[in-house]
């Protein structure tokens, strides 16, 4: 198979160069699956791989967020394991909340000392307002990605053999810009690859903890009180003459008519 595949891609390109005519890329596309599914025929199964050849593939991922009395002495102490266990803190973010002081620090540890540091951490927390271990198998992933990077990079190489072998302008453009993309999805896998690799390699541990503070908040002073009710006062008597001034046509209709009620009311008084 693995002949044949090579062959019928050789063939494409010897048959376009004799008739004199460019590369057809439904052709190309065609050779190019055949070699990505000849790969795949005489490579092992990705299920055998894994349970013959190698170990699984995990993330582990934990988040802690506790109470705690001293907020320097714990966060010395998780520094301490952090550095004993071989890892690095990635963030670290302190702040202020209603009525308590707090801390949110990311850390990575190497996976083989992720359950210790986190032991480490926990002996001193008499309660967790939140413990969360998460781990999420990632092998097949990567031994899918393996496989396929393997077979773009030989398929790379059989169109560099090719290229080699191309004798018109038309033959080395179009096989330069099949070149171009595989290279584009090599990098794209090997850059998963080293995502994956990285957090496989080492585990976040996102650490959140406080210490409540007896604060009640900015107190208000009684002469800041009383000027704020004068300005609401103010505020108040300027929106009445406001609104006096929005209805002035029916105050004046109101004036005039009762003084026209109270002038006849005089005039029949008088008689």
């Amino acid at each position: 198979m693995k002949t044949f595949s090579w062959f019928l891609l050789s063939l494409i390109l010897a048959c376009s160069g004799n008739s004199g005519t460019e590369l057809s890329y439904s052709e190309l596309d065609e050779a190019e699956e055949l070699v990505v599914e000849d790969l795949a025929i005489s490579s092992p199964s990705p299920r055998f791989e894994v349970q013959q050849k190698r170990e699984q593939k995990i993330i582990k991922e934990s988040y802690l967020r506790f109470e705690t009395k001293d907020l320097e002495k714990t966060y010395q102490d998780i520094i301490r394991f952090t550095n004993e266990n071989g890892g690095y803190i990635q963030s670290d973010e302190s702040g202020k909340g209603y009525r308590e002081h707090n801390r949110t620090m990311v850390i990575r540890i190497p996976t083989s000392n992720f359950q210790k540091t986190i032991d480490a951490i926990s002996a001193d927390v008499a309660y967790f307002d939140t413990k969360r271990i998460t781990s999420k198998d990632v092998t097949e992933e990567f031994i899918d990605l393996e496989a396929r990077l393997k077979a773009k990079k030989t398929l790379e190489n059989r169109y560099l053999e090719l290229l080699d072998k191309a004798k018109t302008v038309k033959e080395i453009l179009e096989i330069e810009k099949e070149l171009s993309s595989i290279r584009e999805e090599i990098e794209a896998r090997e850059g998963r690859l080293k995502y994956l690799q990285d957090r496989v390699s080492y585990s976040s541990l996102t650490i959140s903890f406080y210490k409540r503070s007896s604060e009640s908040g900015i107190t208000v002073s009684y002469g800041s009180k009383m000027l704020n009710a004068l300005k609401s006062g103010f505020n108040g008597l300027s929106y009445f003459f406001l609104g006096l001034l929005n209805i002035w046509p029916f105050i004046l209709i109101l004036i005039f008519g009762v003084y026209v009620i109270r002038r006849k009311y005089f005039k029949k008084s008088k008689k």
